[in-house]
């Protein structure tokens, strides 16, 4: 019985089947589906044609051998050259003064049809496409022509995909059009990259054999065209058994290509690889993190990445190289930073300069460390860090003043709460008086007189004047907390240089920039600063303000940092971790005069029970003061209008800090100590750095 059923389940699906096979060969004749499939798909085809050739027509292919033979140059603030900017380019030289033992390497190893296809090769495609069903739908590389590989690095991303391959096709044709396939095989070896960061057939002949190009022998010809499979594993520097295993099978391949015969391939087989370095870089990006930043800001500014690196620009900035060499001498100098975590992670730094006339950023570096291409700068890019009592002139002794307050305001010194919140601010040394003048709890940087004031002038008022700054504060950040730094609101050094600049400024607050125009190979001008200067206060309260922070450097929070010989306004800021009293997240401070403003930074990148700064090694104020006392020689040394607030005061007969009790003296005491304690680290660090150089270490 089973068997019965399944015969007739067995047939009826046969019936079911025949039935649908005819109903579809009935629909497929009158509606011919076949026909119209062949046609979507050629279509499709044809339209995907279409846009890749348009965009191989639109993408300046002709461009390609002027951007690799032209660098990008940078200009001072006094139009004097500063370096060159350029991507994956070495020393440009023609096809004449390359040796052909090179040549006809690379073509034996990378494109025998070179002289004879089309900018693309049939049989490379194909075996792509094998080597795409056999690693079951992976790209892995690879069947790229010469001229397939010269579109890739000069005009494509290096991201694998089939749009990519398609577009490097196309834009492969495009190039076999424009220039003859020795201009094609010059610009790919002088865009080549072989390793140990040198790009290019003549600087890597100089890098690994001494030599020029037009000088290579076989042997060295099939070691570089060899290098361009895995330029980090066949070096000859770092895997000498690698390049010279890698060498004998490209001067195989050249034997079976026809441009050597098996007698020479053996000679050339038992030659030993001599090593010699002769290669000097030009040296062209000298101030990487400010080369850096101009690159940023010219993307910013509508000037694409690669338009700015490889269309030889003249980009005129606002550098002042003497005070970047003074700025990078300084972060030279280990012992004036904090001491490394237990595991040797190093604590960062950022500083930045600013002409506070005219907003442009005259030096900065962005990070301690190994120099990573457009890397984290923190001078520029950090957030989320508190910026600590940095706030208190901007947020709320700027707004008193405006308010009617004077420098020499009493304000309330006593433990107290505020707000709905009951917010309650301490001093950090713990002591609290029943008042002090705002030009002494300013300079010596006192939480609870800052808190008072914000609260008596209107948190609003104080949130009003720091928009005025350029700093907005994020909604959760809008508290009375803020005037002691209390903000995850996205605040930097250049942020707050610019904003001190509005004291140095007479009231006026630029915009910093970096770029002051760039102008293209034809002179035409691709962008054009035009920013201007804002009146946010009036002379009068910045040259209250500045006579109050002359007092930070002369008295208060900042004495350590001062800069020998010179009088410079500004403020500290510092934030604490919450584990203990001890040790601090970050640590900040401005300092300016009229004719510059300097911010600075220290910290590490994560903060965390192991990696925070404990005082140990220097400070904020060591490495400020000694880049300070390299800078300030060097400008102008204009006068501030006016003179330390507290001097004024004694003048006056309002002063009444010398007899304000305990509180003020045991702020003398530590000011004083804290100024030998730093002094003593200078000393012993330099003293320590100068013995480990005598030894080599």
């Amino acid at each position: 019985m089973k068997f019965v059923d399944r015969q007739q389940i067995g047939a009826w699906f046969k019936r079911v089947l025949a039935n649908m096979w005819h109903w579809l060969g009935r629909i497929q004749r009158r509606f011919q589906l076949v026909r119209w499939f062949i046609l979507l798909v050629l279509t499709l085809v044809l339209a995907l044609s279409a846009y890749f050739t348009y965009q191989a027509k639109t993408a300046n292919v002709e461009n390609i051998k002027s951007s690799l033979q032209t660098k990008t140059t940078l200009y001072d603030e006094d139009n004097k050259a500063a370096g060159t900017l350029y991507a994956q380019k070495g020393t440009y030289v023609e096809l004449d003064k390359i040796s052909p033992n090179v040549q006809n390497a690379v073509i034996s190893t990378e494109d025998r049809t070179f002289y004879s296809n089309l900018g693309f090769d049939i049989k490379g495609i194909l075996r792509s496409v094998v080597n795409l069903i056999i690693h079951r739908g992976v790209i892995t590389g690879g069947g790229s022509t010469l001229t397939q590989q010269l579109a890739k690095n000069t005009l494509l991303t290096q991201k694998q995909s089939f749009a990519r391959k398609a577009q490097e096709i196309f834009l492969a044709v495009q190039i076999n059009k424009v220039y003859s396939k020795k201009d094609i095989l010059t610009m790919y070896l002088n865009n080549a990259y072989f390793g140990n960061g040198v790009w290019g057939v003549e600087d890597a002949s100089k890098r690994y054999f001494g030599k020029s190009a037009s000088e290579l022998t076989a042997g060295e010809g099939a070691t570089l065209a060899a290098m361009l499979r895995s330029p980090s594993f066949y070096n000859p520097i770092d895997h000498m058994d690698h390049a010279i295993s890698r060498r004998n099978l490209v001067l195989d391949l050249e034997v079976e290509a026809g441009h050597m015969t098996q007698a020479d391939a053996n000679a050339a087989k038992k030659t030993t690889l001599t090593l010699r370095n002769t290669y000097q870089s030009d040296n062209g990006n000298k101030y990487p993190d400010y080369f850096d930043a101009v690159i940023s800001e010219a993307i910013k500014d509508g000037v694409s990445e690669n338009d700015i690196l490889n269309k030889g620009y003249k980009v005129y900035t606002t550098l002042n190289q003497t005070y970047q060499q003074k700025m990078d001498n300084t972060f030279q100098k280990s012992w004036l930073f904090p001491a490394n975590a237990a595991d040797g992670t190093q604590a960062q730094a950022a500083s930045i300069a600013v002409d506070p006339k005219t907003g442009g950023v005259l030096a900065v570096v962005g990070a301690r460390g190994k120099h990573v291409y457009r890397g984290l700068n923190y001078a520029t890019s950090m957030s989320g860090r508190s910026p600590g009592s940095t706030l208190k002139p901007l947020m709320v002794y700027t707004p008193a003043l405006e308010s009617g307050m004077h420098y020499d305001s009493e304000l309330s010194d006593e433990q107290q709460s505020f707000g709905k919140d009951n917010y309650t601010p301490t001093n950090v040394n713990g002591v609290y008086q029943k008042s002090m003048p705002m030009y002494q709890a300013l300079a010596n940087s006192v939480n609870v007189p800052a808190v008072w004031t914000l609260n008596k002038i209107g948190l609003q008022t104080g949130i009003n004047s720091l928009a005025k700054f350029g700093i907005n504060l994020n909604k959760s950040d809008q508290n009375l907390a803020a005037a002691l730094g209390g903000t995850s609101t996205k605040i930097t050094p250049e942020m707050l240089a610019r904003a001190y600049s509005t004291f140095a400024n007479g009231g006026k607050l630029p915009e910093t920039h970096f770029i002051r125009k760039i102008v293209d190979a034809t002179g035409t001008v691709v962008y054009q600063d035009n920013s201007e200067n804002k009146t946010i206060i009036s002379k009068s309260v910045a040259k209250e303000m500045t006579s109050m922070m002359i007092g930070t450097f002369n008295y208060g929070s900042a004495m350590s940092g001062k800069p020998s010989g010179f009088t410079v306004a500004g403020k500290t800021g510092t934030s604490q971790v919450s584990w203990t009293n001890a040790g601090q997240k970050d640590e900040w401070i401005v300092g300016y005069t009229p004719d510059v403003v300097v911010a600075s930074w220290t910290g590490f990148a994560y903060t965390n029970k192991t990696h925070y700064l404990t005082g140990a090694g220097g400070t904020v104020k060591t490495f400020f003061k000694d880049e300070m006392e390299g800078i300030l020689p060097n400008t102008a040394q204009t006068s501030f209008n006016t003179s330390d607030a507290q001097s004024i005061a004694r003048s006056t007969g309002t002063d009444n800090t010398g007899s304000s009790g305990d509180g003020d003296v045991w702020q003398n005491v530590q000011d004083s100590v804290e100024k030998g304690v730093e002094s003593a680290k200078t000393t012993i660090g330099g003293w320590v750095d100068g013995i480990k150089s005598m030894f080599g270490n």
